[in-house]
């Protein structure tokens, strides 16, 4: 549990920092789709923002993960293997719409594996390759929620304390 309780890298948030606050264009338009589901889903669901969460790992204590979608479609993925190493692995790309209903596929700058995620009210849940929900015993342990950063003002991302 100390693992948790450590603050962020200086680094890693100076980082996320910028990435936060480096889009300025909406992250979706008004759009003229005649999907009413996809309208309601780009209007509704404030997407910008940072997301954490502590992701099950097959060989380490889990994996630290915080993801900071901006309004520019671009992202900022952090990631930590905890128990096997205290590097953080830091991936920059650009993401979208994916093709079933209220999914992002995040698009990595060096073209490895794309990731997708289905998109709830200030949450983000992580899909298997196919796109599908994990189902099983930690199927509830994919899911990041979204920072409450912007409601408290803070100049500073919030540790991961509460993971």
């Amino acid at each position: 549990m100390q693992i948790f309780r450590q603050r962020f890298n200086p680094i890693a948030a100076f980082f996320l920092f910028i990435a936060f606050f480096s889009g300025s264009t909406p992250v979706f338009s008004a759009t003229t789709e005649t999907n009413k589901d996809t309208q309601h889903t780009e209007k509704s669901l404030e997407w910008p923002g940072i997301y954490y969460g502590f992701i099950p790992c097959a060989d380490c204590k889990g994996v630290k993960t915080t993801l900071a979608l901006n309004k520019n479609n671009t992202y900022l993925l952090i990631t930590q293997y905890v128990g096997r190493s205290e590097r953080e692995f830091v991936e920059k790309g650009k993401f979208a719409l994916g093709d079933k209903s209220n999914t992002i596929v995040l698009t990595p700058r060096n073209g490895s594996t794309t990731q997708q995620y289905l998109v709830g009210e200030n949450s983000l849940v992580q899909l298997d390759n196919n796109g599908n929900r994990v189902s099983g015993e930690l199927a509830n342990r994919y899911i990041l929620r979204r920072s409450e950063m912007e409601e408290k003002g803070a100049g500073t991302p919030p540790s991961h304390a509460s993971h």
